[in-house]
């Protein structure tokens, strides 16, 4: 029986596996006019499956396909590179150049070769070692200028780089017009993944668990492989997998999961700490341009793409929700205080509905006490590490996060990539509500926001929704900005918006 793969390219015995059949036709293409193209994409989006697969079509039209991986090449020798360079050849393309010590004889013996058709995948291209890269480079140019005359049709190098920036230049085969981009899955493409596994084993995916697993991994192939194998595992004998079943997997990989690619994304998020947390609290607009160091180490890893309207967005909405935990300043010990002062039975009316301008009210008296920079994160040295906006967010969820505690709520995030807000479902008492957080900029942003919120909460299905916006004590504000109840009518349906304005002072936080 086959299953979800959760590491290395996959095995289409073993796993549950896409044949991304346009795109093989589209490599195909290239190598048949004898291309020598890049592929690059940030980790988990299933790039050593796919030139497997390419292989496999190649070599069913009489191409012989050699592919190295050189991921860990950094600091290794030149006679090791050519030790397994020379390995590969001989496996996949019988052409024993072992005895060889130089890079440029080995091309110019490959060039030699006239009654053949081969191919050279080299994945993990980064990892080979500068010292030789160069070289290695330009007797593959060498190469590609002759390449009508010899066997070798094709040189495809591999990375989570964008590696035309790396070898691109006047001396290069590459180019940007040739390189093969490995998209993340499509919605199609994750159900008929899942789909897959329905078949086979005749235990069925509730339809909304199949959407949010499509949301939170944003169809990234290995995350959407992850959160199905988990639910799989947790649940090997139910014939139907449920949203609940999906929410406690949710929460293990937001609080348990030992990730190795969230931690890579974790890594690189710390480097650039103040860019990241700029995404998370606030709504700043910051174009995509690549060759920015922090959007490039960002975006090469998975973090931020570019969004529909050319500005730095959110890529995967789960390292997003990840984030936010991982950037909490957990020492504060604020949380404790906050349990001692809540009186249960004051929050709740006769019939057990919760009393909402009451524990908003409360968390307002909270905040005039403590103030925000309790809610900064320090490095080791006790210095803030942290942009101020962080503190507005933070600190609600821990008030939030209290009372839940106290009243024996639970809550988790929606799935959302945008910029500056936060997005928390509170269910207490089997009654949900949808709170959205965020920080007051100016007036159309606050009105917008606002029926955003109700079409957000007309998606999830509830008819109420929670408007928390932080504004600046000193700041002159129109009379639209005022707290207040009201119906957006969405459709044919009626939201209720209640807005509650959070007033803080800039100069004291």
């Amino acid at each position: 029986m086959r299953e979800f793969n959760t590491s290395g390219p996959n095995i289409i015995e073993q796993h549950y596996t896409i044949q991304r059949a346009n795109l093989i036709k589209k490599g195909i293409k290239l190598v048949k006019k004898e291309r020598y193209f890049t592929i690059w994409a940030p980790r988990q989006t299933g790039k050593s499956t796919y030139f497997r697969q390419l292989a496999d079509e190649l070599e069913k039209q009489d191409y012989k396909v050699a592919h190295v991986n050189f991921e860990n090449y950094k600091n290794a020798s030149l006679s090791s590179f050519i030790y397994d360079l020379t390995k590969y050849i001989k496996q996949f393309w019988d052409l024993d150049l072992t005895k060889e010590k130089e890079i440029s004889k080995i091309f110019s013996l490959i060039s030699e070769i006239q009654k053949q058709n081969c191919v050279l995948i080299i994945d993990e291209v980064e990892g080979i070692n500068k010292e030789y890269f160069g070289d290695f480079l330009h007797s593959i140019r060498n190469a590609y200028h002759s390449r009508e005359n010899h066997c070798l049709k094709s040189v495809i190098l591999v990375g989570v780089s964008n590696i035309v920036g790396v070898v691109s230049d006047n001396a290069s085969p590459f180019n940007i017009t040739d390189n093969l981009n490995v998209p993340y899955f499509t919605n199609e493409e994750v159900f008929e993944l899942l789909g897959q596994h329905e078949k086979e084993t005749n235990q069925q995916f509730e339809e909304k668990v199949k959407q949010k697993i499509s949301e939170i991994t944003a169809n990234q192939p290995g995350l959407v492989n992850g959160f199905a194998k988990k639910l799989v595992d947790n649940n090997p004998d139910k014939k139907k997998i449920t949203y609940d079943d999906y929410l406690k997997v949710e929460d293990w990989y937001l609080t348990e999961a030992i990730d190795k690619n969230f931690a890579n994304i974790l890594n690189k998020a710390k480097e650039q700490r103040n860019f990241v947390e700029r995404l998370l609290f606030t709504e700043d607009e910051i174009p995509f341009e690549i060759d920015r160091e922090s959007i490039k180490l960002l975006h090469t890893n998975g973090l931020i793409k570019k969004g529909k309207n050319g500005f730095v967005t959110f890529w995967v909405p789960f390292y997003k929700k990840r984030l936010y935990k991982a950037f909490y300043p957990y020492s504060n010990g604020e949380k404790a205080d906050i349990l001692r002062s809540f009186v249960v039975k004051e929050h709740f009316d006769e019939h057990g509905n919760l009393k909402l301008n009451k524990l908003i009210t409360a968390y307002k008296e909270y905040v005039k006490r403590r103030g925000f920079n309790v809610f900064r994160g320090k490095d080791k040295n006790g210095k803030y590490n942290s942009i101020k906006e962080s503190a507005l967010i933070y600190s609600f969820e821990t008030y939030i996060q209290a009372f839940l505690q106290v009243v024996g709520g639970k809550s988790y995030r929606e799935a959302d990539t945008g910029l500056g807000k936060s997005d928390l479902i509170i269910n207490i008492k089997s009654q949900e509500y949808l709170i959205e957080t965020k920080i007051y900029y100016y007036e159309n942003q606050f009105l917008t926001g606002k029926k955003q919120l109700a079409y957000y909460c007309d998606s999830l299905g509830l008819k109420h929704g929670i408007y928390l916006v932080f504004c600046p004590k000193e700041g002159i504000y129109p009379e639209t900005v005022k707290e207040e109840k009201e119906t957006v009518q969405i459709k044919d349906k009626h939201i209720e918006i209640s807005t509650y304005i959070i007033e803080y002072d800039k100069t004291k936080w």
